[in-house]
């Protein structure tokens, strides 16, 4: 089962998040969410974990309590929604000055 964890303290890593997880079960993998140019967590993370019961009762359990002084947000992960395709004109309409009125 795949777990969201969100409002995590900037300090948790990779390891100290599965930490926080194995006393339940055999934590697959941990993973906290970093910014791609500064490289610092973005305070959310995802774990996995092969028995979805020990999943659930960690998910349960550690909804609401506190890690390095915050509480964390605990939760079965949704799948990724598809996003749709991004537009670059801005709806300005074409041409004839980006949508200033026609002028002709």
């Amino acid at each position: 089962m795949n777990i969201f964890i969100g409002s995590l303290s900037f300090n948790v890593n990779d390891e100290g998040l599965a930490e926080i997880f194995e006393p339940y079960g055999a934590v697959t993998s941990a993973r906290v969410i970093k910014d791609k140019f500064t490289n610092r967590s973005k305070g959310f993370g995802f774990v996995e974990m092969e028995d979805d019961e020990a999943a659930t009762k960690a998910i349960n359990e550690l909804n609401g309590a506190e890690v390095d002084g915050r509480p964390i947000a605990v939760s079965e992960a949704r799948p990724r929604e598809e996003r749709p395709a991004r537009s670059f004109n801005n709806n300005r309409g074409g041409g004839y000055g980006g949508g200033r009125g026609n002028r002709y």
